[in-house]
């Protein structure tokens, strides 16, 4: 196995978890900036008040775009086993 294919393995593994947290995690982080700008034009000092939005949020994205997350995981994950053969010899 040359460098190149570990190097090309190791950065199509870290696009497909940028590809399937970045949606859920975007999500939660944009949620979390409304609420903190809420809480500032407010004045309340809640910490826990972006919580439950965050997690509800995240919730509903992960299920809306669970399949689409999943059929990514699956063709990332048969392809790299389908490359094994080429991979060992």
């Amino acid at each position: 196995m040359s460098p190149e294919m570990v190097i090309t393995v190791i950065q199509r593994a870290f696009e497909v978890m940028i590809l399937v947290g970045g949606p859920m995690l975007l999500a939660g982080l944009v949620i979390g900036l409304l609420i903190s700008v809420f809480q500032a034009a407010t004045q309340i000092n809640e910490a826990t008040l972006s919580f439950i939005p965050k997690l509800l949020v995240t919730f509903l994205v992960a299920v809306l775009a669970g399949p689409w997350m999943l059929s990514l995981l699956m063709d990332y994950t048969v392809r790299l086993y389908q490359a094994i053969p080429s991979m060992i010899g």
